[in-house]
C-alpha cells in the first residue's frame, strides 16, 4: 500500500530544508527514465545522496523503477533506470475565466487526465461553491483511487499565492476575493492559488521547452497577463505587480478602457473585445471569437486581417518591455496561434530580432486544464519531502 500525500502550500526549501530529492525529482522529470549515475553526474549530489533521495521518492510513490533483472548480465550493479510515476498521483485544479470554469486532473508529467468544462457564475461567492459542489463527482469518477494531491486555483489579474487572495481581475470584475480561505473551508484539499500567465509559465519551466534563462510567457485571453521567470524563480513585484501588462498603451489604439484612458492593451486586442470588433464589422453575426476563428480558418479575408492585426498589436505593445528585460524565450499563448499558428510569424515580423525567440505555448487545446494543475505540481517539484501523508490508497 502506498501513503497517500497531500502538497501544502508553504515556503520553498531554504538552508535549513535541503532541496537533493527536488533536485533528484527534476532530473528524473526532465531526463527520465534515466540511471542514477547520470542523476548524480547532472545535479552533483554525491551517489549515496542521490541513492538516498530516490529511495525516498520511489516509497513515496513519485519515482518508479522496474524491477532488477534476475541474471546480470556482466559484473557490477545494473543500471536500472528512475521514472516519474505517473500512476500513483494526480492534481487536480480549477481553471476561472470570464465565461466558464475548466476543471482538471493531471499527471506528475502535466499531462490532463480529465477536464471538466461548465458556466461560471458571475458572483464570486457562487461561483466557489459551485467549484466546492462539482469537484468531488469530479474526482470520484476520473481519479480512480489515486492521490489527489491538492487543488490548484487559476485565474487571470493579480493575485497573491502567498495569501490566496485574487488581487484584482477587471475581466471578471472581482476584487479582493479569498480563494483559498474560501475553498479550504469547502473542499477537503489544500488549495494552491495562482494567477494563470504565472501557472502557465511554471508548466513551461517543468513540461514545456523554456530552457534555461530568462523567460517571458504572455497569455492573451479575456484578461491579458504576463509572467518573467528567470530559472526557477517567477519575478512578483510589489503588491504581485509583475507582468501586468494590461494597461500597456497599443500605439494608434483608441479603445476605451475601465481604467479611464483609452488604448491600453487588453481593451485593444482581449478576446472579448476582438470578438466585438468583429460583430461590429459584419465578419461574424455575433460578438463570439470562435466564430471569428472559424470564418478565418475558411479563408474569409476579413477575419484574417482581424486576426493579423492583433498579433501586430501585441507586438507593438510588448516590444518594449522585451527591449528591458532581454529574455531568452518568450512564449505566446492566445488564441489565433493555437488555432492558425503559421499567424505567429505576424507578431515575429513585428518584433523585429526578438521575433527569434517567441514560440507559441506548449499545451494547446489543453492550455487551460493544465494551468489549473499547474500550482500543485509546482509545488511538488519544489519540494516533495514536504508533502503530508492524510492516510493510505489502495
Amino acid at each position: 500500500m502506498l501513503p497517500a500525500l497531500i502538497a501544502t502550500p508553504g515556503p520553498p526549501p531554504g538552508a535549513e530544508r535541503p532541496d537533493g530529492a527536488a533536485a533528484v525529482l527534476r532530473a528524473v522529470l526532465t531526463r527520465g527514465p534515466v540511471a542514477r549515475t547520470a542523476i548524480v553526474a547532472r545535479t552533483g549530489l554525491s551517489a549515496a545522496a542521490v541513492s538516498r533521495h530516490a529511495a525516498d521518492l520511489l516509497a513515496m510513490g513519485l519515482l518508479w523503477q522496474p524491477p532488477e533483472p534476475a541474471q546480470q548480465p556482466r559484473p557490477g550493479r545494473p543500471r536500472i533506470p528512475l521514472a516519474v510515476d505517473t500512476s500513483r498521483h494526480v492534481a487536480a485544479g480549477v481553471h476561472i475565466a470570464v465565461p466558464r470554469l475548466t476543471f482538471s486532473l493531471t499527471d506528475l508529467r502535466g499531462r490532463v487526465v480529465a477536464s471538466h468544462v461548465v458556466p461560471r457564475e458571475p458572483q464570486p461567492d457562487a461561483a466557489l461553491r459551485e467549484v466546492a459542489a462539482r469537484l468531488p463527482e469530479f474526482l470520484r469518477r476520473h481519479a480512480h483511487g489515486r492521490s489527489v494531491l491538492g487543488l490548484g486555483v487559476v485565474t487571470g489579474g493579480r493575485v497573491d499565492p502567498d495569501a490566496g487572495v485574487l488581487v484584482d481581475n477587471a475581466a471578471l470584475g472581482w476584487r479582493d476575493v479569498p480563494l483559498r480561505r474560501t475553498l479550504q473551508q469547502l473542499v477537503r484539499l489544500p488549495v494552491h492559488v495562482e494567477g494563470h500567465a504565472q501557472a502557465l509559465a511554471r508548466a513551461e519551466l517543468l513540461f514545456g521547452a523554456a530552457g534555461d534563462g530568462v523567460l517571458v510567457h504572455l497569455f492573451v485571453g479575456n484578461a491579458v497577463d504576463a509572467a518573467i521567470a528567470t530559472g526557477d524563480t517567477l519575478l512578483r513585484g510589489r503588491r504581485h505587480g509583475a507582468g501586468g501588462i494590461a494597461h500597456l498603451p497599443v500605439p494608434a489604439s483608441t479603445a476605451p478602457c475601465a481604467c479611464g484612458r483609452t488604448g491600453c492593451l487588453q481593451a485593444t486586442v482581449s478576446d472579448r473585445a476582438v470578438a466585438e470588433r468583429a460583430a461590429a464589422d459584419g465578419i461574424t453575426p455575433r460578438p463570439d471569437l470562435a466564430l471569428l476563428l472559424q470564418a478565418a480558418r475558411t479563408g474569409d479575408a476579413r477575419a484574417l486581417e482581424l486576426c493579423r492585426a492583433r498579433l501586430r498589436r501585441i507586438a507593438r505593445a510588448v516590444r518594449p518591455m522585451l527591449d528591458v528585460i532581454s529574455p531568452d524565450t518568450v512564449v505566446l499563448t492566445e488564441a489565433v496561434t493555437l488555432h492558425l499558428p503559421l499567424m505567429v510569424d505576424e507578431l515575429r515580423q513585428e518584433l523585429g530580432d526578438a521575433g527569434d525567440l517567441v514560440r507559441v505555448g506548449s499545451f494547446g487545446a489543453d492550455t487551460l486544464a493544465v494551468a489549473a494543475a499547474a500550482p500543485v505540481l509546482a509545488a511538488v517539484y519544489q519540494d516533495p519531502m514536504g508533502l503530508r501523508t492524510v492516510g493510505t490508497a489502495r
